[in-house]
């Protein structure tokens, strides 16, 4: 099967449009563009408004897969008079290198100079969050990674988070918002919230989800009594089939009860470490519990998923937050060319690209 990036890249998928986005209207009043782009747009209005002008942005790393373009491009749709502009851009999901354009706009400087800074900060964002996803996706080895970034970051940022990590390949989130631009529903498992409401019983926690959501995949957090292998076999024990998987977030500060009498000096014992999926899968095979898969959760990033594919540790499912939203890459938008004439401050110039497509 091939990944999104894959079908991207072959022309399979295609671009969003505006319908997609819904842009705060303010962004018309320029409430979102810094105050000297709004300056330089009255200056150039009245007294030099007939040059027409080339912008790039590009980045400065490798190994990126850019995102971001097709919200940039309603954008311009959205808050610019598009008919006086050429807009030439990559697509959602190309691997791009280090000062490569991504997007190259032309036409009269007023028309949409202004949203410089917009369109920086939405490359920056989504580029990072989906080069991000892209190697937890990668890292994985084709299994299941759910998005748990909602309680990461702002709320407002989800949707187009949502859609940055689908594209690299990511398909199952926590939340409606991020899900929104690409017609999913949201997945989740039980909150410790459910089992503290219910004096610490997993078991009548387990009952109740099951109860008001009787046609929904079970997934129980498992990890509330900090005895995971306990536990776990304790509630298949109870409900058999009806358990699904079970999610191990442990926090890195604790120890499993399941090490209390064990010999812990040739690894670290702490948080959802690899000892403790291997015992967990031992005991629920030993029992013929095949059915019920493990989710892991709690600081994984592209590197720890790397360690426990590396071993071999019987996961299905990888949650991953904070390492999917971490912005680490920020875009630069140049003006490199006035009136067919290079023009642009020393050291930058206008970059040709033969991959560059005409959108708008």
């Amino acid at each position: 099967m091939k990944s999104e990036i894959e079908l991207k890249q072959q022309g399979k998928i295609k671009r969003l449009t505006n319908k997609t986005f819904k842009f705060d209207k303010r962004f018309a009043d320029y409430f979102y563009s810094a105050n000297y782009f709004v300056k330089t747009k009255k200056i150039v209005e009245e007294n030099i408004p007939n040059n027409i002008c080339t912008m790039q942005f590009f980045q400065r790393n490798d190994d990126v897969h850019v995102c971001g373009l097709d919200e940039c491009i309603a954008l311009l749709k959205t808050f610019t008079d598009y008919s006086k502009l050429k807009v030439y851009a990559l697509n959602d999901g190309d691997l791009i290198s280090k000062n490569e354009p991504v997007l190259k706009i032309q036409g009269p400087y007023q028309a949409f100079g202004f949203l410089e800074s917009a369109i920086d900060g939405i490359l920056a964002r989504r580029t990072s969050v989906c080069t991000n996803s892209f190697k937890v996706v990668k890292a994985a080895n084709n299994k299941k990674i759910l998005s748990m970034a909602d309680r990461q970051d702002d709320p407002y940022t989800q949707a187009g988070d949502g859609y940055a990590s689908y594209v690299a390949g990511i398909r199952a989130f926590s939340t409606d918002a991020q899900c929104s631009w690409i017609n999913l529903q949201s997945a989740g498992t039980m909150p410790h919230a459910l089992i503290a409401l219910c004096n610490g019983d997993i078991v009548k926690a387990s009952e109740l989800y099951i109860k008001t959501f009787p046609d929904a995949p079970f997934t129980a957090l498992i990890d509330y009594h900090n005895n995971v292998v306990n536990d776990t076999i304790m509630l298949c024990d109870h409900l058999k089939e009806k358990v699904t998987a079970v999610r191990i977030d442990t926090s890195a500060s604790l120890i499993d009860h399941y090490f209390d009498d064990k010999d812990t000096s040739n690894f670290d014992p702490h948080g959802v470490c690899k000892e403790l999926v291997f015992a967990l899968r031992e005991e629920l095979d030993k029992r013929n519990y095949t059915f019920c898969k493990i989710v892991v959760s709690s600081g994984f990033d592209y590197k720890k998923i790397e360690e426990f594919e590396k071993a071999k540790v019987p996961v299905d499912v990888y949650g991953v937050g904070t390492s999917l939203i971490k912005n680490w890459i920020g875009f630069t938008g140049d003006l490199v060319n006035v009136n067919n004439k290079p023009e642009a401050k020393e050291g930058r110039c206008e970059i040709p690209s033969s991959r560059l497509e005409l959108v708008l």
